[in-house]
């Protein structure tokens, strides 16, 4: 299901915060570069209240955590929107277009990224690479075994940071991310619902976010 964000909700949380990236400090009155992140995110019933959401700018934005604890330390490590004008103006004319692109790619279900492991890009659609089933054991063994981050990723020949990653990865539900909005994907799900709503479950009570 696409979250939308009400327009009087959108200008409460710019007035708040200034018109300004709360981790850079570039201030946009026309609003055109600055972004509405959910604090904690909406895959972990992160709600719409206000207090949960903060103004970035589409270059911090980008570079965000997705997890409501790297987000808070992601915040307090501040840095001078100065340093980020070389790489807003010279990038200004093509992310628009590509910003463009990815949002008409968002609205018609369309995979944005990188296609995460289990998935292949074929014409640009994402599709299952038939590693499906080693997917579902990977969360399966994480949710039934107590056995590490570390060692579950070194046994599917991953990074501990890659493993934790894909563990959260809303992708494999069916859905797809953009701008802090979720939707659902035109590809198929590799996760049910039920088995990744218990996988979460763990990595809080583990205290991943």
């Amino acid at each position: 299901m696409k979250i939308n964000l009400p327009l009087k909700l959108i200008n409460k949380v710019f007035e708040r915060d200034d018109f300004s990236c709360q981790k850079c400090g570039f201030r946009n009155i026309n609003r055109e570069e600055l972004e509405i992140h959910h604090i904690n995110p909406k895959v972990f019933n992160g709600s719409n209240e206000i207090a949960n959401l903060s103004t970035l700018c589409s270059i911090c934005h980008k570079h965000a955590p997705d997890t409501e604890k790297e987000f808070k330390k992601y915040l307090l490590e501040k840095i001078d929107s100065k340093i980020l004008n070389t790489f807003r103006k010279s990038d200004y004319s093509i992310s628009k277009k590509t910003k463009t692109g990815m949002v008409n790619a968002f609205k018609t279900g369309r995979h944005i990224a990188k296609s995460p492991k289990g998935y292949k890009l074929i014409d640009k659609l994402l599709v299952p690479d038939g590693n499906e089933e080693t997917i579902s054991k990977i969360f399966q063994e994480f949710l039934d075994s107590d056995i590490s981050l570390t060692q579950l990723a070194k046994k599917n020949n991953m990074t501990p940071a890659g493993m934790k990653k894909l563990l959260k990865n809303i992708t494999y539900l069916g859905k797809i991310k953009f701008g802090g909005e979720i939707s659902d994907g035109t590809h198929k799900p590799i996760i049910s619902p039920s088995l990744f709503n218990k996988v979460q479950d763990k990595i809080k009570e583990l205290g991943w976010i």
